[in-house]
């Protein structure tokens, strides 16, 4: 894998369904308790917020070039004005959103002592849209396929109830239709559903609480592994692995790429980063061991970083070149 031909990313545009968010950050130094209660006194040096959950993704996916639609529900509400402000700033397309005056927009509000996360409040609806939103955003999703030439749907599910199991699925069988790849990062609600899609891509506690076994051991994993690509019948099964990196299964062969040596100051965002790059190699019909490289090289670089960050394209640029031994 040369690192030129990241720059094939730049012709690609990728769809994203799935639930945008803020990740609000108040930022201080911790120098004494409370007289009041047991907690420690934030004094407070900062706060800003950045894009989170798909709309990480896009800016992610916009961050190597590609072109990133984001199709989503949020609430009518400040936070909802707030998010699409954040998105324009970062010069991401905002037509794909609607506004629903029966739900809220996601916030996590983190509080931090330096690097230190003390607490996090989070401000949320997670029950599933009506059967009007949903198809509401089942006619905007087919009519940005339509508009865009789509070359990749990623669908990033935080189960805050965007992706319906209705929605998942009318969205697999268009693209279907299409032969446009789905790239998908599931959570434990709606697991199943997605079946047929082209790459899936859970974590190993996902994994573990989707399947209800073990995964300790290398045997259990690949076991697992096995067993959830004959339920949901994906060209590609790749498992995130935390500081073990990842593991990838196709066509009953597994290729385990291990994480590099990096200081971790933040898994925060680490999966949207992968899921990205994934979602990218696969576009370009990349063999499955350089996409699990790839996403491998990408996860490890944003822990790196405080707080939810996109990639920087030109590092992960020197880190292919300098880990794939040009």
């Amino acid at each position: 894998m040369r690192s030129e031909e990241l720059e094939r990313f730049n012709s690609l545009k990728a769809l994203i369904v799935g639930d945008v968010m803020i990740d609000a950050y108040t930022k201080g130094v911790v120098e004494r308790m409370s007289p009041e209660a047991p907690v420690p006194i934030v004094n407070l040096k900062e706060r800003f917020d950045r894009l989170g959950g798909a709309a990480n993704v896009a800016l992610n996916l916009k961050a190597l070039g590609a072109e990133p639609i984001v199709c989503s529900i949020i609430g009518d509400d400040e936070s909802g004005k707030k998010l699409i402000q954040l998105m324009k700033d970062h010069g991401l397309e905002v037509s794909g959103l609607v506004s629903s005056n029966r739900r809220r927009t996601t916030v996590k509000h983190r509080i931090l002592d330096g690097f230190r996360q003390l607490l996090r409040i989070d401000e949320e609806d997670t029950f599933d849209l009506t059967y009007v939103e949903e198809s509401i955003l089942t006619f905007m999703v087919k009519k940005t396929i339509e508009e865009h030439s789509v070359d990749v749907v990623v669908l990033q599910d935080y189960n805050k109830g965007v992706l319906t199991e209705a929605l998942i699925k009318s969205i697999i069988a268009l693209c279907q239709e299409r032969s446009i790849p789905v790239v998908v990062d599931p959570k434990k609600k709606n697991f199943f559903a997605y079946r047929g899609a082209t790459l899936f891509k859970p974590n190993a506690k996902e994994l573990r609480e989707g399947l209800g076994v073990s995964v300790e051991t290398l045997e259990e994993l690949q076991a697992a592994m096995l067993k959830l690509q004959e339920r949901i019948d994906s060209r590609h099964l790749m498992v995130t692995l935390s500081d073990k990196g990842v593991m990838m299964l196709h066509r009953g062969e597994f290729h385990h790429l291990p994480a590099h040596p990096r200081e971790i100051v933040d898994v925060s965002g680490a999966g949207d980063t992968v899921l990205s790059v994934a979602a990218l190699a696969v576009a370009l019909g990349y063999a499955p061991e350089t996409i699990a490289q790839l996403s491998n090289i990408a996860g490890g670089l944003v822990c790196e970083q405080m707080g939810v960050v996109p990639i920087d394209r030109k590092r992960f640029a020197e880190e292919v070149k300098r880990i794939c031994h040009e």
